[in-house]
């Protein structure tokens, strides 16, 4: 009977070489890249079950002049619809009326609108009021409502709700 001999191979020899500073880089954006890919899928899988409110969604068009005049007959309707416009193209600001690049707060907006007509900006400052009482409750007055936000997407959304009402009011 022949026998068969098992021939191990020979194990290699561990070369331990020094990697280079920009080879340690590059190992570590490989790993990290890897890490935040899987952190964004856990993400994504974590957040998959909240709605997305798309009244909260602030588009901006590219150019201002392409907007859209008021949809709304009535004067109060409109002056809101204005200010929300003005605040689309010049921005929003809390704190102050109004910022040195133009940026205005609600009520600047609303006032700038009105064009020095007292009536219409107190009827209008009124209608938002209601508004953001419907929804919120607490607030004191515009201003104090307007600076409790960091950014414009709930009061765009409560003067569009505001403009709503006032047109279905005739106002």
């Amino acid at each position: 009977m022949p026998t068969t001999q098992t021939t191990i191979p020979p194990t290699p020899t561990t070369v331990t070489a020094a990697l280079s500073l920009e080879a340690r880089l590059a190992a570590v954006e490989a790993a990290m890249t890897v890490a935040l890919d899987e952190a964004a899928v856990a993400y994504e899988v974590r957040t998959a079950h909240i709605p997305v409110d798309l009244a909260d969604v602030v588009t901006v068009p590219l150019t201002p002049t392409l907007q859209p005049t008021t949809p709304y007959a009535s004067p109060v309707a409109a002056l809101l619809e204005r200010a929300r416009q003005r605040l689309l193209t010049d921005g929003w600001c809390a704190g102050s009326q109004i910022r040195q690049d133009g940026a205005r707060c609600l009520y600047g907006a609303i006032r700038v609108e009105a064009a020095g007509d007292r009536s219409l900006e107190a009827r209008g400052l009124e209608v938002l009021m209601d508004a953001i009482r419907a929804d919120f409750g607490d607030a004191d007055s515009v201003p104090v409502f307007n600076d409790r936000w960091s950014d414009a997407r709930v009061p765009m959304r409560m003067l569009g709700q505001a403009a709503a009402q006032a047109a279905n009011r005739g106002q």
